[in-house]
C-alpha cells in the first residue's frame, strides 16, 4: 500500500461589499488548488455544497490573512489544517481533513466542464 503524505489546506472567508464567500485551498505540489464556496465550513454537512474551481493560487495565500487584493473587502482564515488524499480521479477528489472545524471524510465532485464542483460530507 503506497502512504500518501498529508498536506496542507486553508479555508479562507473573504468579505467583500459584494458579500461573503469562502475559498478552500488544497496544497498540491507547489501551488494551492482552490475552490470558492457560499457556504461557511461550520454549515458542510450531510447536504453537496456548491464548489467553483477557480484560479490556483501561490503557497503563501496559507497563512494570508489581510486585505483583498483590491482593497475593497477583508480576508481572514476561516479553518485550516491538514489533509490526506484517499483517492484521484480527473472528476473527483476524496480526502480526510484534520482541521478545526472541518474534520472527516469529504469528497469533491466534478458536476461539469465548466469547474462546476460538489463539495459533501462522508
Amino acid at each position: 500500500m503506497t502512504h500518501i503524505p498529508k498536506k496542507q489546506f486553508v479555508i479562507q472567508q473573504h468579505t467583500t461589499p459584494d458579500g461573503v464567500h469562502w475559498d478552500l485551498m488544497l496544497e498540491m505540489d507547489d501551488t494551492l488548488w482552490t475552490w470558492r464556496l457560499n457556504t461557511p465550513p461550520a454549515e458542510i454537512g450531510d447536504e453537496p455544497v456548491p464548489a467553483e474551481h477557480i484560479h490556483d493560487h501561490p503557497l503563501r495565500f496559507l497563512t494570508y490573512d489581510g486585505p483583498v487584493q483590491n482593497g475593497k473587502g477583508q480576508v481572514k482564515i476561516a479553518d485550516c489544517g491538514l489533509y490526506q488524499i484517499i483517492e484521484q480521479t480527473e472528476i473527483s477528489l476524496a480526502v480526510v481533513f484534520e482541521g478545526r472545524i472541518l474534520s472527516g471524510t469529504f469528497g469533491l465532485y466534478r458536476l461539469d466542464e465548466k469547474d462546476h464542483w460538489e463539495l459533501e460530507k462522508g
